[in-house]
Order: structure tokens, then C-alpha cells, then sequence
């Protein structure tokens, strides 16, 4: 198996998996653009990302969604979009290419190579090109995940926390936020305690984001919800 990758200077490399493996993909440009067809409602865009604290590029809804998701979990440290395309020879000798959607560096320096399905799931082709993928990642002690959305209320709490990732939210705050919800507290009631909740609440919603704080992201999230900061080394 061969990969095809760009470098920041738009120069197109093509090589064994394995030497691209140990390379730092997420530092390249994507293999491959997602064009704008008309009639679909959305487009190609760019997402801020405070894991990378700069602009990740993604093709359609579902793909926002994981950046989002991936964008927020404590163990991914950098993330890229379509940083490599994997050639493999198919049936009858016919070469076959897939560029996964994404790619997220782990803490641990491993990846994760990710296509996103929508609500419909995925396509039979990317099914069956899923098994190669798997073995590609497995070949360079990597992983590979075909993902669908996450479920619905989890999505949408995700999704208003991360209008607060930005740091410039928290304003000096976070400290203090983390010092009151030492004892579990409803939302309101900490930001009460804390004082103009013009100021606090963003922080408290950063807090949120970044794990300081800690809510069931599976139930509504609404201003009593309980909070708690969360330990050092504990779960989040």
C-alpha cells in the first residue's frame, strides 16, 4: 500500500504507508478539496479548532460535527483534514484511492483515521473500503474509526459549548469557576456565588468545553443542571 500526501509548500509526495505513517501528516495541506455543488446545503467550510488554535477545513455537516467532537476530546492533541490518500490494488489489479475524511493526532503519538457517515449512515462503497483502512492503520499502530453522528442531545450540548472554546471567554475567570464548583453546584447558583453573570457564564461555559467542568453532555443542558469541577487525573 502507498500514500500520496502534500507538504506545506503544496508539493505532492508519494510513498509507502509505512514511511507517511511516521511522518507528521497533520502538518500538511489536504490530498484532496471538497468542491461546492449546487443545491446542497452546506458547503466546504473552515471550523476554528482550540486543539490546533487555528482553522481546520471540512467538506460537509456530518465531517463539522467530528471535527467538533474531536475538537473537545482531552486525548487528541492536533487535528487535519484529509492529510493522506491510500492507494491499494484492487480486483483485477485495478488501483483503488480513499482519502480519509480526517485524521487526529492522540497524546500518546499515535492517529486516528475517520470518515464521517451522515444520519443515513455510510455508503456501501466506504463499507467495504473500511476493512483495508482498518488493516492500513492496524500496519502502522494507528486506528481507524467510520463514524456516525453522535446522538442528538449530546451533539447540540457540544455544539453551544464549543461557541465558548475560544480562551478569550474565560477573561481571567477560570480559576475562580474551578474554586466554586469545588462542591457540586446548579449552574445559576455558581454563577450567582461568583458575580456579574454578564462575565461569568462564558467562562463557566469554557469550563465546560475544556473539561475544568464537569455535566452529563447526554441530558439537557439548561442552567440548573448540577456542575462539579473535575479532579486532576480524574475522568472527565
Amino acid at each position: 500500500m502507498t500514500a500520496r500526501v502534500v507538504d506545506t509548500a503544496g508539493i505532492e509526495h508519494e510513498m509507502p504507508w509505512r514511511e507517511a505513517g511516521e511522518r507528521r501528516l497533520e502538518d500538511g495541506l489536504p490530498v484532496l478539496p471538497f468542491p461546492v455543488r449546487r443545491g446542497r446545503q452546506v458547503a466546504p467550510g473552515w471550523y476554528w479548532s482550540a486543539t490546533n488554535q487555528r482553522h481546520v477545513h471540512y467538506g460537509f455537516k456530518a465531517m463539522r460535527t467530528q471535527v467538533m467532537m474531536l475538537d473537545r476530546d482531552p486525548q487528541v492533541v492536533a487535528l487535519a483534514c484529509r492529510p493522506v490518500e491510500l492507494l491499494w490494488r484492487g480486483r483485477g489489479g485495478r488501483t483503488v484511492s480513499h482519502a480519509p475524511h480526517l485524521m487526529a493526532r492522540l497524546a500518546d503519538g499515535s492517529a486516528v483515521l475517520l470518515d464521517c457517515a451522515g444520519r443515513w449512515g455510510a455508503g456501501r462503497r466506504l463499507v467495504r473500503r473500511a476493512a483495508h483502512l482498518e488493516a492500513a492503520a492496524d500496519a502502522v499502530g494507528w486506528h481507524y474509526r467510520l463514524v456516525g453522528p453522535p446522538p442528538g442531545v449530546v451533539e447540540a450540548n457540544v455544539r453551544w459549548l464549543a461557541g465558548y472554546r475560544h480562551p478569550r471567554c474565560v477573561q481571567g475567570w477560570l480559576s475562580q469557576v474551578a474554586a466554586c464548583f469545588g462542591t457540586p453546584l446548579p449552574l445559576a447558583e455558581g454563577v450567582r456565588l461568583l458575580g456579574d453573570p454578564i462575565a461569568v457564564w462564558p467562562a463557566v461555559f469554557h469550563a465546560l468545553w475544556a473539561g475544568v467542568l464537569y455535566v452529563p453532555l447526554d441530558r439537557v443542558l439548561h442552567e440548573r443542571v448540577v456542575a462539579v469541577t473535575v479532579q486532576a487525573g480524574a475522568e472527565r
